[in-house]
């Protein structure tokens, strides 16, 4: 089977038997043609750890990054040992591929005044009763109240929130669901944009959705507008514009360990299968925390 023929047969069994997230699997098919690319048209069986390393090479002289240096040698290990399984290779030229380790780099995240500053802002814009100001401002709520990815936000329906018990059911990585805690001001603004602004935006569409929060057509509201939104509200804060929705679950993370959060808590309301994940955030704590001592204490 060429290289090209079996990649697509990978990326379907990752979609309907794995059943990964569509972007995992755009990262997988991405990483995978970059590899047919650089080994040209090839029988899978032909592909050898030389052409593995050739590829890795071209990545790095074009300047691609440790950490994406490190995701395709995931990938292309992943995708071998299934054509292993699937009797399409009589051995896996992956299995001595050495690629970089990622580097470590903490997230970058708002203080708690600069977060209390932002919505504050984004709730006296919503009280003018303008439905993408509400919207807007119930998003920002939510992103930072219950640490959400922006998948699992724009893909909440109606019945997934419980105003009452101010909790949210989503779907998370490899199809998980879990209950995850919102605060008050969270409730409030999701609330008034409910009550005053959904409704206004779903005049806007043909058809009724089930969706929680809704773009300027009255259809499901896509990561790309959310992205747009928090790139636009964070940026002056945190100091760069290459920042999106995942910053403020970074932020969120971490104000509930600043907060004296249990780790295990905070992997759970974040939906990490592991809790090395989750200590990341430990890391950001220590290094803020020794950053206020440097300033403040006189024998630092």
């Amino acid at each position: 089977m060429e290289l090209a023929a079996a990649t697509e047969a990978f990326v379907t069994h990752l979609e309907r038997v794995r059943r990964l997230s569509p972007a995992t699997v755009r990262a997988y098919r991405s990483d995978l043609r970059d590899l047919g690319e650089s080994a040209g048209p090839i029988d899978v069986g032909a592909v050898d750890l030389e052409v593995l390393r050739e590829w890795l090479w071209r990545a790095t002289q074009r300047g691609d990054a440790r950490s994406t240096l490190a995701r395709r040698a995931a990938a292309a290990r992943s995708f071998f040992a299934w054509a292993r399984d699937q009797e399409l290779v009589a051995e896996d030229p992956s299995l001595r591929l050495v690629a970089p380790k990622r580097g470590r780099t903490l997230p970058t995240v708002a203080s708690q005044d600069a977060m209390i500053g932002l919505l504050d802002e984004h709730r006296q814009r919503a009280a003018h009763g303008d439905p993408i100001a509400l919207r807007d401002h119930a998003v920002l709520e939510l992103l930072y109240g219950a640490g959400i990815r922006v998948s699992e936000l724009c893909g909440l329906d109606i019945d997934d929130i419980d105003p009452e018990r101010r909790t949210a059911r989503v779907l998370g990585k490899g199809s998980k669901e879990r209950v995850v805690p919102f605060g008050r001001p969270a409730g409030e603004a999701l609330e008034a944009y409910l009550r005053r602004a959904r409704p206004a935006l779903l005049l806007r569409s043909d058809a009724a959705s089930p969706a929680v929060f809704l773009g300027v057509r009255g259809a499901r509201i896509g990561p790309r507008a959310v992205y747009a939104l928090v790139a636009e509200a964070l940026a002056p804060i945190i100091g760069t514009e290459t920042v999106g929705p995942h910053a403020l679950r970074h932020t969120a993370a971490t104000h509930l360990l600043d907060g004296g959060a249990d780790l295990r808590a905070v992997q759970e309301i974040l939906g990490h299968a592991s809790l090395g994940t989750t200590q990341i955030y430990t890391h950001v704590s220590a290094e803020r925390l020794t950053a206020t001592y440097r300033l403040a204490h006189p024998r630092a």
